[in-house]
């Protein structure tokens, strides 16, 4: 017997050997394990250690579409959770899971809580973060909307854009940087002006490898490439570190027949009339001067 089956049978006993467990997925695929138990446990593929200062409070769980929330403290440590990664948005929407565990038994075990980080507030060297459940995406609005720009996002699954291609691809290194926003990049390959706009910037390298931005403008000045974030990037960068770029889409049905060859999937509606369309009424005068519709 084991499993949610094993765990209510040692409940049955009256003496129970209890320990809580969470498993930490951070969006780069790097998983963590904790557990408030005194010894390392390990199951599911993850080792759960005891030595982080990880603990949740009770979870809060109901029936229906009620979004399950809680929240899990801890102290920041060079061995786990560092305040460099946290600072760098590298747990920013992170997955997280919470089992209750027999630890003499671990496959006697039952999952009690799967969902994301929410805020994450960092403070005398402690950190707190909230844990919001899968039901919290019930409240993101879904559906199409009819309006004359693109609403798919360049290469998923509506648009179809293969972004691996080389004509879609850029690296190179860094060889300055301004306020974690501003680069100058030293790229393997020639692009028109603008060719990455509204694209994203990843860096493949460095202390801040894996981290990345949406681009807001993309120059070309002399023989290095200008390219500048929306947002600064929050960790340390340095020169020579690779840099990867993608390009961008305005949205427009002219951009996507041009740069992308990609008509056929186009989410837009170009013919959509417009508000002074829809509002006139009508005349046999063809001009529209302002002057007398008569």
């Amino acid at each position: 017997m084991s499993g949610v089956a094993g765990i209510d049978a040692h409940l049955a006993t009256g003496t129970t050997e209890l320990c809580r467990c969470w498993r930490l997925t951070r969006g780069d695929g790097v998983s963590l394990g904790f557990t408030d138990h005194d010894r390392a446990l390990a199951f599911e593929g993850c080792d759960f250690r005891p030595e982080t200062g990880l603990s949740a409070r009770t979870l809060s769980q109901s029936t229906g579409l009620a979004v399950d929330n809680t929240e899990a403290i801890g102290a920041l440590s060079d061995a786990a959770i560092t305040e460099a990664d946290i600072v760098a948005g590298r747990y920013d929407g992170a997955m997280i899971e919470a089992w209750l565990v027999q630890w003499s038994q671990p496959e006697n075990r039952v999952l009690q809580f799967r969902g994301n980080l929410g805020e994450l507030t960092r403070s005398g060297g402690a950190f707190s973060a909230e844990l919001r459940g899968l039901s919290e995406r019930m409240n993101v609005a879904t559906g199409r909307v009819y309006q004359r720009a693109c609403t798919a996002v360049l290469g998923d699954a509506e648009c179809g854009v293969d972004l691996t291609g080389a004509g879609f691809r850029g690296t190179g290194e860094i060889v300055s940087v301004t306020d974690g926003r501003v680069f100058m990049l030293a790229l393997s390959a020639v692009f028109v002006p603008r060719w990455f706009e509204r694209g994203h910037c990843r860096i493949a390298s460095g202390p801040a490898q894996g981290l990345g931005g949406a681009i807001k403008i993309d120059r070309v000045e002399g023989d290095l490439r200008r390219v500048e974030l929306w947002d600064r990037l929050r960790s340390e960068m340095a020169v020579g570190d690779q840099v990867q770029l993608s390009a961008g889409c305005d949205k427009r049905m002219e951009t996507c027949r041009l740069k992308f060859a990609n008509i056929l999937n186009f989410r837009g509606f170009p013919d959509l009339p417009g508000d002074d369309w829809l509002i006139a009424h009508p005349s046999r005068v063809s001009a529209r001067d302002g002057g007398s519709r008569r």
